[in-house]
């Protein structure tokens, strides 16, 4: 398994493949993870799945736990800030 915390710094950003069922507006929706850092990672879905500043969920072991803020969105690639520290 990966550890966040063994990412040296935030720069540096990890390809990923990874669909992780997820929520946003508590509209269920399945994204794929490209890319993680420590400070955030870019996801992939379908266009207009989330909007600038909503919240994203994802669901871990049968609880909501906070992925972060959608910073950005392109297409149907969206940038997410990790709000505080993932375990």
């Amino acid at each position: 398994p990966m550890h966040l915390h063994s990412i040296p710094r935030a720069s540096e950003r990890r390809p990923m493949s990874l669909t992780v069922k997820s929520r946003v507006r508590s509209r269920v929706v399945f994204v794929d993870l490209i890319d993680i850092s420590e400070g955030g990672c870019k996801i992939r879905a379908k266009a207009g799945f989330a909007e600038v500043g909503d919240r994203v969920m994802m669901k871990v072991n049968g609880i909501n736990a906070p992925l972060g803020t959608v910073a950005w969105i392109e297409g149907q690639v969206a940038g997410v800030a990790f709000e505080g520290a993932i375990h």
